[in-house]
Order: structure tokens, then sequence, then C-alpha cells
């Protein structure tokens, strides 16, 4: 039996997992708290292993007849998958902002319409799958991509509608059969995408979710033996966890994971645009995983650089997600903001200088003040560590060789941002170890292109063939070409 929906924001949402194409309830349930004001938005259920059986059988259960569909007879349920985001793009950016504190705005200007392309685009690209022909002296070798099974995928709660879809889409266009696992921080929207998929008419099965806390929903997830592959994005202890616990099974994973990624403005670099490119760094109350926090900044430009971001910062409008001149909002939950504040605090301690921030914002318990600090060690734990919130370090180079260093000095490899002459920043970007780099911009993305990080930020890419090279087994079926002769011989 199915729980009454809750209302947030305007929007009737069930609090309940989808399971087998049907609402299922939970005889236990936790509280989800909006970060805008702490208010509580409803009692969400909480999963237990019996609803992780449940939602797998169903997708194993499916499995055999989406497959056997093909991505032309998959793509027009995707396609009423997207269209079914599309209606409801006012409803996802309202309850993504009053669940996870997302401005408002950029839901509806930027992650809806990517939201309803990562399903659409993938649904098409999966078109191109065609079995490739590789033609040798001996054989012909027919090599395909089929789907590989059931697939666990696993959000963060920073982006949740756009992670999952971005994960969900060619797990789905390649024929797999999906159980989501949603963010127990932010979980709405995962519900109302399952209404999405409802809508779209996808049989019971081929996608499921699941509500409830990493600690035991997420972990009879991830140790099902019959799931085909493990998406996740989020941290680096959660990943090697999932990964320890996917080997006993040997499931393949895909681990997304954090960024400590620099942020270098080269002594030719245009500064105005730098220090504008830099701001944006506080984004999501700097939530990002992308975000270059690191900001090491060439000496002799680093006063001129310094004064034209504390000039941005200044302005921006630190407040409610849900007013459209907001340009900073809320951490997510309490024990995000401690950890943010306990990280300035330690690094403070240690003989760091804050040049501004520091502290959380007056505008209310859950925000924080966007922080600077310098005066820092490359071995300093906030240089090390990710902290997941409006916080950026500051140190300076003198020569290219000593960038690259300070770039590559740390655990993660992500991305990075890089601002100068553009001959220049190639150069340099060349010589950082990461998965990728922005030169002179942010942010730019295309679904084609690959996605991913190196050392602690990841293990695979997503994106383009890359999503199909994880979420398909690649089979290869040997024609010879001359009658072949069993022989034992070997003369």
């Amino acid at each position: 039996m199915s729980s009454l929906p809750i209302q947030v924001a305007g929007v009737s949402v069930s609090p309940d997992h989808y399971i087998d194409g049907r609402r299922v309830a939970s005889d236990e349930t936790f509280v989800c708290v909006s970060p805008i004001d702490q208010s509580p938005l409803g009692d969400i259920a909480r999963g237990h292993p019996a609803h992780v059986d449940a939602a797998v059988t169903s997708a194993s259960d499916a499995f055999p007849a989406w497959a056997a569909l093909g991505a032309a007879q998959r793509r027009p349920y995707l396609r009423r998958l997207a269209e079914a985001i599309g209606r409801r793009a006012d409803a996802f950016a309202a309850l993504e902002s009053a669940d996870a504190g997302v401005l408002r705005s950029r839901m509806a200007h930027g992650v809806v319409p990517r939201a309803m392309q990562n399903i659409d685009w993938f649904a098409e690209h999966a078109l191109t799958l065609q079995e490739r022909v590789i033609e040798t002296p001996q054989a012909r070798h027919l090599v395909r991509h089929d789907p590989a099974g059931v697939v666990a995928v696993i959000t963060p709660w920073n982006s949740p509608l756009m992670l999952a879809t971005w994960k969900i889409g060619p797990a789905l266009a390649s024929g797999n059969t999906v159980v989501l696992k949603a963010p127990e921080w932010a979980p709405l929207t995962s519900s109302l995408l399952a209404d999405c998929a409802h809508e779209a008419g996808l049989p019971p099965g081929v996608f499921n979710l699941l509500q409830g806390e990493g600690a035991v929903t997420g972990a009879a997830l991830v140790s099902d033996a019959r799931l085909a592959r493990i998406s996740f994005t989020g941290s680096v202890a959660t990943a090697k966890w999932i990964a320890k616990t996917a080997a006993e099974n040997l499931v393949p994973c895909s681990l997304e994971l954090g960024g400590k990624s620099a942020f270098i403005v080269l002594a030719d670099a245009d500064l105005d645009a730098a220090a504008a490119t830099a701001a944006l760094m506080y984004r999501n109350a700097g939530q990002v995983c992308l975000a270059g926090t690191r900001l090491l900044v060439h000496a002799d430009i680093a006063p001129a650089f310094t004064a034209k971001l504390r000039d941005v910062v200044t302005h921006l409008v630190v407040g409610d997600p849900r007013d459209a001149a907001t340009e900073v909002g809320p951490i997510i939950h309490p024990r995000q903001l401690e950890r943010v504040q306990a990280f300035v605090d330690r690094a403070v301690a240690g003989g760091a200088r804050v040049l501004w921030g520091g502290t959380a914002h007056p505008f209310g318990a859950q925000y924080f003040a966007p922080t600077l600090l310098t005066d820092l060690r490359q071995q300093d734990e906030i240089v090390q560590q990710e902290v997941f919130g409006p916080v950026l370090t500051l140190q300076t180079f003198t020569s290219d060789e000593e960038v690259v260093d300070l770039a590559n000095g740390t655990d993660y490899g992500l991305g990075g941002v890089c601002y100068g002459d553009e001959a220049h920043a190639i150069a340099i970007a060349e010589r950082v170890r990461t998965g990728f780099l922005w030169i002179n911009s942010f942010g730019i993305r295309d679904l084609a292109a690959p996605f991913g990080g190196i050392k602690r930020s990841g293990v695979g890419r997503e994106g383009g063939g890359w999503s199909f090279e994880f979420f398909c087994d690649v089979k290869d079926i040997v024609v010879p070409k001359q009658p072949f002769k069993a022989s034992f011989s070997h003369r």
C-alpha cells in the first residue's frame, strides 16, 4: 500500500519507493529537511533489504524483454521520459531548490534542460551502436555492444536530478534495467523522476527507485550479486567501500569522486575574466566536485588578481535559493556545515590567513560566507582535502615548473582551470595530471566528450561512447573465412 503524497513548494511528490511499476511504502521513515530554513519537508520511506531485494528482482525480471527491444524500439520510451521531465520543469526546479538548496533559477535554465538532454541524447546515440565488423585474413569478427543487465545507480545530494539522468540515460538506452538509490539528504527529485518514468510508460521493473540511508539501503543494494554494474558519484570513502563490496561479486564499478582542482592564473592572464570565473567556484555554496578551489596565481599579478576577485565576491548575493537574485545558497545539512567550519578553523589554527569569510553567513543557520584563505603550505590539510563548501585557497608561484608541481601535488585529479595566453595555458594543461581542464573558461560540458578523473577522483569515464563501453558487454562473434578443421596436431 502506498503512502499519501507530501506537498513541497506547491508540488505533490510521493515519499515512497518505486518498485516494479508501482509505489511501495515502508514501515519506517526518515525526515527530509530543507537546508533553506531547516523546515521538515516530509517523512520519506526508509528502505530495508527486503525492498532492495524486490527492486533488484523486478529489474532482473524486466531485463530480458527490455534488452530484446533494441535501441530503436527503446528510443520512444526514453523520448517520452525526457518530455515528461520537461513538462514538470517548474516542479523539478521548485523541489530541488527546497530539498537541496540549489538555486531555483539555475535549475530552471540549466539543470532541467540538461536532464532532458541526458535522456534524449543517449537514446539517440544508442542507435549508433551497430554491429562493428573487423576483417582479418582468417575471420570476420562481429563486435557487438550487448546490455549488461541490472545497473545500480547511486547519486549524491549536490545535484540529484542532473546526475541521476546522466547515468540513467545511457544505462537504459543501451538496454539495461536500473535501480536508482536516491540521496537521503535530497531525495525528492528522484521520486518525481519515477513519476516521469511511469508516465512515459516504461515497463514495470525497467526503472526502480529506492529511498533510504546509504548505510542500510545502499549497502544492501551494492552487495546484491545479481547486479551487472554499479555507477556511483560521491565521496572517496564511500567509493572504497563500494569497490571492496562489489569485488566480492566481481561487479564492475564506475566511480566519479571528489576533486581538489587547481585554478591557475598565469602572468599573462586577463585578470578581470579570471577573477569573474574564479568567483563561480562559490556557486552551489561550493558543493561542486568540479570547482577549481585551489587558486594558483603568479606572484607578479597576485595582488591585482586578489583585489579584483574581492570586488566580485563583495557583490555576490548570499540568500534564499528560491530568489532569482541569489547567487550563493545554503549548505545542504548541519553536519556538512560543521565539516566546512572545522576545515577552516583547523587551517587558521595552523597558520592560514583569512582574506575574507571564514565563518557562517548571517543570512541563516545553514549559510557559510564565501571564503578565501592564504599563507598556506602545500601539505596543509585544506590544500590537500576536499572541503565541499564555499572555501577557496590561494597560493602563488613564479615559474611554470612550480605551478605544475603545485597543481599535481594532491591525491586528486578531476578537473582544472587555466587562465592565460592560450598556447601558454595549453602547454601547462598538458602537464597537469587531471581528467580534464578548461582553458580560459569553466563548466563547458558536452555529452559526446569524456568526463571523469584520475587518482582519488575516480575510476572510469562517462559521456558519449565511454558511457556505453561501461554499461555494455562487448562481444566478439568470430566467423572463419575458410572451413575450420579441428586438430590437436601442431605439425
